[in-house]
């Protein structure tokens, strides 16, 4: 299977996105009111000394668009200036129309009056005009890049309103802004500046769906600021979710990310950039736009800054315009896209597919919302785990129907799918794939146990669950012992899981096999693993929730269903085709497309580690040496090229 990798391209030509979201240290939001020419070079100096090729540049709304049917040419005129800087230097940016919401506070044109920006005419109306007016001016300057439409409109739109707007509103929003653009004659690729967090990737409905405005974009744009309670899982989450924005199989931009060194040490900043940077390239990834290019202490009695004092400090440089610990990251991240020539790989394939039930997006008939944070949760923790048993997998939507080339489908943690997924799990089964599931109860009382119809034939078990009650896990730690040899694991080996979840997910399924081979028992001699033979292939059953488990869990990973996924992999015949000894390093492999293959190293070690990579052939760092054995410092990175 194809793991989702598309190159942004403007005429041909890829473009190579690496940059910062820019507001100059002079003004902040306010900077076009104080621009000061030669402090915009000086800062776009920094970053271009540091390996950045781009920024992503905002229209103060209220400023540039000061009355219903006016521009302020005065802001236009600095706004071609900072367009020159640009050019300059040989970066790029793309500029921002709709910036009514920033760093935590909602700025509105004076003459809004309270009016909605989705659904009133006359103001839908005034903001074509204005994406217009302003793509009409720039679209011919080279420094112009791309566009967005907003930023973070969800946070803008309607924040004050209880219900969001449904979709169609917003997708008719949506076409109504970027036809503007393309009537304005420009022709730069284009985005909404939404942050990605719809239902597809969240869950959670707030009006921008992927799939509805798809055909009005030309790439996907997560804004990722998540948190977490376990370290591995926050390194893993901007990756993960860039998966999740491939939906549309548009490029995916890591349109923001960052954090304010207010609320971390410099070392930890760096940890953070790095994993997120190379993460996320390995999660789909081909665009980075950090938050963002400075430090603000000069406005600390100004808003945002003066009520979210932490706001000052997202910067990759200081207010002086000196490097922080994450713009070094970012330049030492540009060496490795210039020395792969990433502007031409693609991720390499991948035998595995991670299941993505249709219930994270689809609103089907009294499904329940509540249902999509387990889903997404239990997903997440199976790709942490995917990762740490350097098993590629590639995100497959029930939604959009199984793909048929798997040799592995993982579906952790997973009380909901439809008729016609069980049915084709079980035809891809007998046609020779092996096909996982651990059992989850759901995290409310409605409806607890399988959603799913046929779970004993599929499984070759009999479920004994009594109506409407979940059967307890009583221990603070699951025992899972294995009866028979299973891949790598051997017989007699007993693997450990966390046992979390509330009163309904803390449960385990209990059955009596009927055709399926018990592979591992709990403590209590009670089945936990079973292997069902079906045609050429299998079904694999874990009667307990443990990719939910661990997701409940704080400061837990690497945890052992990293073995387990490692044993699927070896009985499916799925590859992996580089390997370590130690969970505590992912290994994935990027193919050019001249033939050439990189090999990536993440560590998630807190100490230095040393490891032996295990290939189908010759390693080498990208000087061209050989490489038999890596050390990586604590969280550290290194790529090589395998020959």
């Amino acid at each position: 299977m194809r793991r989702h990798t598309a190159q942004l391209t403007h005429d041909a030509a890829v473009l190579p996105w690496l940059g910062a979201n820019y507001w100059s240290r002079t003004g902040g939001p306010l900077m076009w009111r104080d621009y000061d020419p030669a402090v915009v070079r000086e800062e776009l100096a920094v970053l271009g000394d540091h390996g950045l090729t781009m920024t992503r540049s905002f229209f103060y709304w209220p400023d540039f668009h000061p009355e219903p049917g006016r521009i302020d040419e005065e802001l236009c005129d600095r706004f071609r200036d900072f367009l020159d800087a640009h050019s300059e230097r040989g970066m790029a940016t793309v500029p921002t129309f709709i910036v009514g919401h920033m760093s935590g506070e909602n700025w509105d044109p004076a003459w809004r009056g309270g009016r909605d920006l989705y659904e009133d005419v006359w103001m839908v109306g005034r903001q074509a005009w204005f994406v217009h007016q302003m793509t009409r001016r720039f679209k011919d300057h080279p420094a112009v890049t791309g566009w967005l439409i907003t930023n973070e409109m969800p946070g803008y739109g309607r924040i004050h309103q209880v219900d969001p707007p449904s979709s169609d509103v917003v997708t008719a929003w949506a076409q109504a802004m970027c036809h503007a653009v393309r009537a304005a004659g420009g022709t730069q690729p284009l985005s909404l500046g939404d942050g990605a967090w719809g239902i597809e990737v969240t869950g959670r409905d707030n009006g921008f769906s992927l799939r509805d405005t798809a055909e009005y974009v030309d790439f996907v744009g997560p804004h990722v600021y998540r948190s977490d309670t376990d370290r591995v899982r926050q390194h893993y989450r901007a990756a993960f979710e860039c998966e999740l924005a491939s939906v549309t199989g548009q490029p995916v931009v890591l349109e923001e990310f960052g954090l304010s060194t207010d609320t971390v040490s410099a070392e930890a900043a760096a940890v953070y950039y790095r994993q997120t940077l190379h993460n996320s390239l390995l999660g789909g990834a081909t665009g980075w736009i950090a938050w963002n290019n400075t430090d603000y202490d000069a406005l600390w009695d100004r808003s945002p800054y003066d009520h979210h004092p932490f706001e000052m400090h997202f910067g990759i440089t200081d207010s002086s315009g000196a490097p922080k610990p994450p713009l070094r990251e970012l330049d030492d991240f540009a060496g490795v896209l210039a020395a792969t020539d990433f502007a031409r790989c693609h991720r390499s394939d991948a035998d595995t597919a991670l299941v993505v039930p249709a219930f994270l997006e689809r609103g089907y008939p009294y499904s329940r919302p509540a249902d999509r944070p387990l889903i997404f949760t239990s997903l997440h923790q199976a790709y942490v785990a995917a990762r740490a048993a350097d098993l590629p997998v590639a995100l497959s939507r029930e939604a959009d129907g199984l793909p048929g080339d798997a040799k592995l489908y993982l579906l952790p943690s997973t009380r909901q799918f439809t008729t016609r997924t069980r049915r084709e799990l079980e035809r891809r089964a007998r046609e020779g794939a092996t096909v996982y599931l651990s059992f989850c109860s759901g995290e409310h009382p409605g409806t607890r146990g399988p959603w799913f119809d046929g779970l004993d034939a599929l499984f070759g078990v009999e479920q004994q669950l009594t109506y409407g009650v979940a059967e307890p896990i009583e221990d603070d730690e699951l025992a899972l012992t294995f009866l028979v040899d299973f891949g790598s694991i051997t017989a007699g080996e007993t693997l450990r899981f966390p046992v979390a979840g509330n009163e309904d997910s803390r449960a385990y399924l209990p059955v009596v096999p009927r055709g399926a081979r018990v592979i591992a028992t709990d403590a209590h001699g009670r089945p936990a693993l079973l292997e069902h033979t079906l045609g050429r292939g299998r079904t694999v059953l874990a009667t307990y929730p443990l990719e939910h488990m661990a997701a409940r869990s704080a400061r837990i990973n690497p945890e052992q269903t990293h073995r387990l996924y490692a044993a699927l992999a070896q009985v499916a015949g799925a590859a992996r085709p580089v390997t370590v000894d130690t969970p505590h390093v992912c290994a994935d492999t990027v193919r050019h497309e001249d033939g050439r293959r990189f090999v990536w190293l993440v560590s998630q070690g807190a100490t230095e580690l040393t490891v032996r990579p295990r290939a189908g052939g010759v390693l080498c760092g990208l000087d061209g040496a050989p490489v038999t054995e890596v050390t990586l410092d604590p969280f550290g990175v290194r790529v090589l090229e395998l020959t």
